[in-house]
């Protein structure tokens, strides 16, 4: 429920800023999202992939573990911060709106750099203290905005929106970490080393995934205009705006699935196929509902001013089911230990992704961004998967998962155990 009202909470609050702002300011506000979401990855340091992990693999270190995550993710979230304001000083000389927008919305990584400890707490299954946090942590965000809203603030009070956001869940779900948690928190050097060494591969995998999932923004504002990627951000936020459902889930499943790699494979390949037959079902569903009923959608949302997202929408939101095809084989691939695959498999990805932008946004505008990112998708999330010989077993369970038999099955299996426990 906590989710359910967070997402309504969100969309509400972030149609009336799109309307306040327009497509110009609300590209400009997504432009400096992508330029921190490229930082974001070198901040998280891989430990967003491997920290369930290691609590898993060391449990009676959960504080040390935790510790040092903290110390290193701050680290480098000043480092990050740094580094965007050199960016957007080069890239964007002359404009100090620009420059200071970005700025504004970096300091959000600081406190993102806290959030971290939200993975000990799915590791102890205490999701609902993270979901009661974030929906207060909403709550007083949106009236923040509201209030940015009623007073006519300018853009730069809204690039600061982010950073109270992440400061709220960060400071309170550490205050709950040391009321719950048995070990306090220390700093090793040695666990900093390992896990370091763990987190690498993802560093730079996820890098990639933020290029395919930001340099159209980019692309779009630079080739086209900031107006033109307002129209394409509000499309990615109708399309991705159940997102956190299908994240919830895999989230649930993430912990159980690297149980069952490390006691019992056959369970553990058949809980991989079910994920993905619980997730991308109901996203093929979702997709052809907002295919068909866009137009209504968007003038709802956004209004007439927003017209031009509708057919971007169209075309993006099926970009969506590939995606989550992404996040579980992600799962996969930790559970199998084969991170040394994620950049290969992302750095083809990406400049693909480069390739398909530069030819199609010129020609199309959103709408060629949009279909490149489907185009992405599909090839890094799918046809990669039998290209690449090491991830074929991956997409083997995929099949399994979404065959219809598979599903029958699966159905008929929940149908007897609800009667045998009536019975």
């Amino acid at each position: 429920m906590c989710k359910i009202a967070q997402s309504l909470l969100q969309m509400l609050i972030g149609m009336l800023c799109a309307r306040y702002l327009g497509p110009s300011n609300y590209g400009l506000i997504n432009y400096a999202a992508s330029i921190v979401a490229f930082v974001t990855p070198i901040m998280k340091l891989g430990f967003d992939s491997t920290l369930v992990r290691e609590f898993i693999n060391t449990p009676e270190k959960e504080g040390e573990v935790m510790g040092t995550s903290l110390v290193l993710n701050v680290l480098s979230g000043i480092a990050c911060i740094i580094g965007v304001f050199s960016f957007v000083s080069v890239a964007n000389h002359g404009e100090p709106t620009v420059i200071l927008v970005c700025v504004l919305y970096s300091t959000s990584l600081i406190f993102l750099a806290l959030e971290m400890v939200q993975y000990w707490f799915q590791y102890k299954l205490l999701s609902k203290y993270t979901s009661l946090i974030m929906l207060m942590s909403y709550v007083v965000v949106s009236a923040y905005k509201i209030f940015l809203l009623i007073t006519s603030k300018s853009v730069y009070w809204f690039a600061l929106t982010n950073s109270l956001d992440y400061a709220i869940i960060g400071i309170a779900l550490i205050f709950v970490y040391n009321k719950k948690a048995n070990g306090k928190l220390s700093f090793s050097y040695d666990r900093a080393k390992q896990m370091l060494s763990r987190g690498k591969h993802y560093i730079i995998a996820s890098l990639m995934i933020v290029v395919i999932q930001s340099t159209d923004h980019i692309m779009l504002t630079n080739m086209i205009s900031e107006e033109e990627n307002g129209y394409y951000s509000a499309a990615i936020t109708c399309a991705t705006m159940l997102q956190f459902v299908y994240i919830a889930i895999i989230d649930s499943f993430r912990p159980l699935i690297l149980s069952n790699k490390k006691d019992d494979e056959e369970t553990y390949k058949k809980n991989v196929s079910r994920l993905y037959c619980v997730v991308l079902y109901p996203a093929v569903i979702q997709c052809i509902a907002f295919t068909v009923f866009a137009g209504l959608i968007v003038k709802i949302l956004y209004g007439e001013e927003y017209s031009s997202t509708i057919p971007v929408l169209q075309i993006l939101v099926w970009y969506f089911i590939f995606s989550l095809m992404g996040v579980v084989r992600n799962v996969w691939i930790l559970a199998e230990e084969k991170q040394k695959y994620l950049w290969r498999i992302n750095l083809t990805g990406a400049l693909f992704n480069i390739v398909v932008n530069f030819i199609l946004i010129p020609v199309w505008g959103a709408c060629g961004a949009a279909f490149a990112s489907l185009m992405t998708q599909f090839f890094t999330n799918f046809i990669l998967g039998y290209i690449f010989k090491p991830l074929r077993d991956n997409n083997r369970l995929l099949i399994c998962g979404i065959n219809p038999a598979f599903v029958i099955k699966e159905y008929k299996q929940i149908i007897a155990q609800l009667k045998n426990r009536k019975a």
